[in-house]
């Protein structure tokens, strides 16, 4: 019996090594169904523009020197803002758009060189967005982790942004997967699953949406039907894998006094999402920034609370 132990572990361990290594590729990943061309769903203001081989979707209302750059979170699109980008257009040229692996931007899926879902792909692709469209410098507005990719930006370009209203962002957590199982993440057999657990945002992803509102009761069927649009889209769900796959810690916690522009930090009382809590420490940590918190509003003030939102965004301008 000791003899053969050895051999038994042995082949038990061939066994694992197989189900790891080939198990995966096993599992069925059925195409996406009921998928649409884009261009099928855009809307009457929709437009596109060719930035880096890329076929970016976005708005723009307004005319004027001031220039809003507004870039949405994670699992949202333009959409979010669709309550508060006609009354800043008020106050300068709205622009707002669909960042890589969202909304009705093209989800490329091969590539050479950069992952152009990586972050610093779409630092890359917000400043030729402001370069093909001749602006110079931009306020730029971003909510949750649009709001990093915008902090980012300023720190790496600090020449091309006048200012920062950062609605909730995501600074102390959100970096994606933990640094230990990245690597996993490139394996082909997680290739292969991928797209399998990004399809999991089809079930989950009114549980998120209700989540981000403080009163969840306000949130109607054509809000629910504008955040699931995209999901219309071809290849959305891979598209959602290779931005999980890319991303990273932002590091931003230890760049906080590199900060010297004015900022504007709003966030809702009841963020659950990116707690309320945070935003009040990432006030305190940046020189001279200054911070509203918006009463009975959660993750997205700026779609639960629009006309408080404004009034914010409106004293801090006039300022």
């Amino acid at each position: 019996m000791k003899q053969k132990l050895p051999r038994f572990l042995r082949n038990l361990f061939i066994i694992l090594l197989a189900v790891l290594l080939i198990g995966p590729f096993l599992v069925p990943v059925p195409p996406l169904e009921n998928t649409k061309p884009i261009e099928t769903l855009a809307e009457v203001d929709s437009q596109f523009i060719e930035i880096n081989d890329l076929t970016v979707h976005y708005k723009i209302y307004g005319e004027s020197e001031t220039v809003f750059i507004l870039l949405h979170g994670f699992g949202a699109s333009l959409f979010s803002w669709r309550e508060i980008i006609q009354p800043l257009s008020a106050y300068g040229t709205v622009i707002a758009y669909d960042r890589p692996a969202f909304g009705l931007t093209e989800r490329p899926m091969e590539w050479e060189g950069e992952n152009p879902y990586s972050q610093a792909s779409q630092i890359k692709l917000l400043i030729r967005l402001m370069d093909t469209l001749r602006i110079e410098k931009a306020i730029l507005v971003g909510n949750s982790a649009g709001g990093t990719i915008a902090m980012l930006t300023a720190l790496q370009h600090p020449e091309r942004v006048e200012a920062l209203i950062l609605v909730d962002p995501a600074v102390y957590e959100g970096g994606g997967a933990p640094v230990w199982i990245r690597p996993l993440l490139k394996t082909p057999q997680m290739n292969h699953l991928g797209p399998l657990f990004a399809r999991q945002i089809q079930t989950r992803g009114p549980e998120i949406v209700q989540m981000a509102w403080h009163d969840p009761s306000k949130i109607t069927n054509e809000i629910m039907e504008g955040y699931t649009k995209p999901l219309q889209a071809e290849n959305w769900d891979k598209a959602l894998w290779y931005l999980t796959v890319s991303s990273r810690e932002s590091e931003l916690q230890n760049q906080l006094q590199n900060f010297d522009l004015p900022i504007l930090i709003i966030t809702g009382d009841d963020d659950r999402i990116v707690p309320t809590e945070q935003s009040i420490r990432l006030t305190s940590e940046i020189p001279n920034a200054q911070l509203v918190v918006i009463p009975q509003s959660g993750h997205v003030p700026h779609e639960e609370k629009p006309q408080e939102f404004m009034q914010a965004v409106i004293n801090f301008l006039t300022q």
